[in-house]
């Protein structure tokens, strides 16, 4: 079974300060073609996670203006966190039943990395569906 730390080798997440613009951070998106952005704050700290879903639900349809909208009035503050050491099984679990598809990667207090629901292959995922069978079944 893969660590999680392996399956966010292949990210640079995208960090950015909670004072940023909603808009800034939705290019930074566009740009790199990721889901979401690690907020971070004047330490450098990671304060919370801002998503595309928060860009709908918080800015668009509530007819926000995203140039005047700062991540920190409407990221998810402190967001459910891994540690490297604990295996992709374990951050996909957490993940489902958290009902999130982003979940950062943090040692020490500094990002390390971030995962997202689309970094997981089969490996990682046929376990999960069969232990939902197997409580299926035993019901």
């Amino acid at each position: 079974m893969r660590k999680f730390s392996v399956v966010t080798l292949q990210h640079r997440p995208i960090t950015m300060n909670e004072k940023a613009s909603v808009t800034d951070a939705c290019e930074q998106m566009r740009a790199r073609r990721a889901g979401s952005v690690l907020v971070t704050g004047d330490a450098g700290r990671l304060v919370g996670i801002f998503t595309g879903r928060d860009a709908v639900c918080r800015v668009v349809a509530q007819r926000r203006d995203p140039s005047s909208t700062r991540l920190g009035e409407v990221m998810t503050r402190n967001p459910k966190t891994m540690l490297p050491d604990q295996t992709a099984y374990e951050v996909l679990r957490m993940m489902a039943e958290g009902g999130f598809r982003h979940l950062p990667l943090v040692k020490n207090g500094g990002i390390v990395g971030l995962a997202s629901r689309g970094d997981f292959r089969g490996l990682e995922l046929n376990p999960d569906d069969e232990e939902c069978d197997l409580w299926e079944h035993l019901r």
